[in-house]
């Protein structure tokens, strides 16, 4: 009896179908839903083994996402710097948050304003997009 899978080129396979599935231990979704496209991501400087999982241990990922965050990025950056779908970054990221490596925040601008944008800046998009 021949596997079903006899007969296909090989050559062809793509493996990133498969790859973000294992990277997350086979996970199909965040258990976060504070992490948005616009979330700003800071590392968190490793001060003691006791902090977190030995970053020696981590997945490359793990370890991309923490270089890439010296400096703050949004999810949306990270994303396409590790070429991973957003979904699969988001757990990756919330295991470095869990892990106290990475720091999450809003972007500045809805943080200040309480999480919604003023009335002002709502009425000068309106009448910008009037104008057109």
């Amino acid at each position: 009896m021949k596997h079903w899978t006899e007969g296909f080129d090989d050559a062809g396979a793509d493996e990133s179908l498969v790859r973000p599935y294992t990277i997350t231990g086979g996970r199909t979704a965040s258990e976060r839903d504070d992490l948005t496209l616009i979330t700003l991501l800071t590392a968190i400087p490793e001060v003691s083994s006791e902090t977190g999982h030995d970053r020696r241990r981590m997945q490359p990922e793990h370890r991309t996402i923490l270089a890439l965050c010296d400096r703050p990025l949004a999810v949306a950056e990270v994303a396409s710097a590790l070429n991973l779908p957003v979904s699969v970054t988001k757990i990756l990221i919330g295991d470095l948050i869990e892990a106290r490596q990475l720091r999450a925040r809003p972007p500045l601008a809805f943080a200040q304003a309480g999480g919604l944008p003023g009335m002002a800046i709502l009425e000068a998009v309106r009448d910008g997009l009037r104008n057109l």
